[in-house]
């Protein structure tokens, strides 16, 4: 049974990770020039700060120092969180996705973005926003109905936090007339 490199490293590191209270999201080598690139994506439910991902990266660093994993070349370690429109692709990412907007490809072959509002074992509850005035709906999704799903980015999201400082303000503008 052949084992790839990435696999021998996953096995190697994701204990570390683990212990650091991350989760291994993605390990890659990629050549760059003469030299290579090892790209560590770590996360968790709470997210990772930089304190955080600085000594994961040295705890990595200081055990692919002791072992021959990386071989005798030279090669840079990065080490970071999933980007802000992220694959989903485990039930974690669903779960730490909830209130976030999402693309999905479905199996039936359509596209569907939507707000996941709860993920459970079987799958999530979805709010499909609502066009041209129409108000939105919620929808239920099977984990298996779902191709791919990728986080969107929100420029402009008007969260429940920004409606209540804005109640909030006018109630203080009407006190003080």
């Amino acid at each position: 049974m052949s084992t790839t490199h990435s696999e021998r490293l996953r096995e190697l590191l994701e204990p570390l990770v683990a212990s650091q209270g991350l989760d291994l999201e993605e390990i890659a080598v990629d050549s760059v020039g003469r030299k290579r690139v090892l790209r560590v994506v770590v996360d968790s439910d709470t997210g990772a700060d930089l304190d955080r991902i600085a000594d994961v990266s040295r705890a990595l660093s200081a055990k692919l120092d002791e072992s021959d994993a990386m071989g005798e070349g030279e090669y840079t370690l990065e080490v970071g969180t999933p980007g802000a429109e992220r694959s989903l692709t485990e039930h974690r990412h669903y779960v730490r996705a909830t209130d976030r907007l999402v693309r999905f490809q479905l199996h039936e072959g359509g596209e569907l973005v939507a707000r996941i509002l709860g993920v459970d074992e079987d799958g999530l509850d979805v709010e499909v926003p609502g066009v041209k005035g129409r108000k939105a709906t919620t929808r239920r999704l099977a984990f298996g109905d779902i191709d791919k799903a990728r986080v969107q980015v929100e420029f402009n999201r008007k969260d429940d936090s920004d409606k209540n400082n804005k109640n909030n303000k006018n109630t203080t503008e009407e006190e003080e007339a």
